[in-house]
């Protein structure tokens, strides 16, 4: 049972009212919790080899970090969260990719490229 305030929940993501937090976000297995507002926005990609279908975890291009998620290359959508006043961004697939973008739609910070 999940907690009340938590929107949607899967092994690598958890959104709640305010935030998105990132499971397995550093080499060390620690999780990063992202506020929603300190999103600017959060693109959805078809998911190909030139924008992290194989990415395991980390980075390609030192730019774009990536949760570790070993089922990422059998996932059709990749997002990417553009951070407010950051020069990185945050890649992450989802269990459940069109509840994601329903959720994040509504809550205004998706923006669909596929």
């Amino acid at each position: 049972m999940k907690p009340k305030n938590v929107i949607y929940s899967d092994s690598l993501v958890e959104i709640k009212h305010g935030s998105i937090l990132f499971r397995r976000y550093s080499f060390f297995e620690r999780d990063r919790l992202v506020l929603l507002s300190d999103i600017e926005k959060i693109v959805v990609k078809k998911s190909t080899i030139w924008n992290g279908k194989f990415r395991f975890h980390g980075t390609g291009d030192f730019k774009t970090w990536f949760p570790k998620d070993f089922q990422r290359y059998k996932r059709d959508k990749i997002f990417i969260t553009h951070i407010r006043y950051k020069w990185w961004n945050i890649g992450f697939t989802v269990e459940d990719p069109d509840t994601v973008i329903r959720i994040l739609r509504e809550k205004g910070v998706i923006m669909e490229n596929l």
